[in-house]
């Protein structure tokens, strides 16, 4: 398909300005559907003034839920950046990094458990058989199938 420069409208300043062959191949490439709206000029200034005005969802003028409430595990007032729903616990900061502490270096346990499987598995492949934990060894609970 050939391309041909083409002249259009800007939608701010109402002046002309080329859509050259080569950024309508590029609008194929990225199968933009309309052609641009805008002059160079006009859409560079317009993207310096969303960009001085700020990023992000406060920048639009969405403000984020700040919801008063009390911690399900101290009972202290605290703030969270959501609205809480009934039947679901509450925490504070410190509760919440407490309980999310433990499950963090229990994960270290999981990966050292799942390196020791793979590395009995390799060798059970590799037709040697040592004294590795068995998978219900390693987990410390008998393994139930369906």
């Amino acid at each position: 398909m050939d391309f041909v420069d083409r002249l259009l409208i800007c939608a701010d300043c109402r002046q002309e300005f080329i859509f050259t062959a080569g950024e309508q191949l590029f609008f194929l490439d990225k199968q933009f559907k309309n052609d641009p709206k805008r002059c160079k000029p006009c859409k560079s200034r317009r993207a310096g003034m969303v960009a001085a005005a700020g990023a992000g969802p406060a920048a639009a003028g969405i403000s984020r839920t700040e919801t008063r409430t009390m911690c399900s595990e101290c009972g202290i007032e605290t703030t969270v950046p959501f609205k809480p729903t009934q039947g679901r616990p509450v925490l504070c900061r410190q509760c919440f990094q407490a309980k999310r502490a433990p499950a963090i270096a229990g994960a270290g346990s999981i990966s050292q458990a799942t390196a020791e499987l793979v590395a009995a598995a390799a060798n059970t492949a590799a037709g040697e058989h040592s004294a590795s934990p068995t998978i219900s060894e390693t987990l410390g609970a008998p393994m139930q199938l369906p």
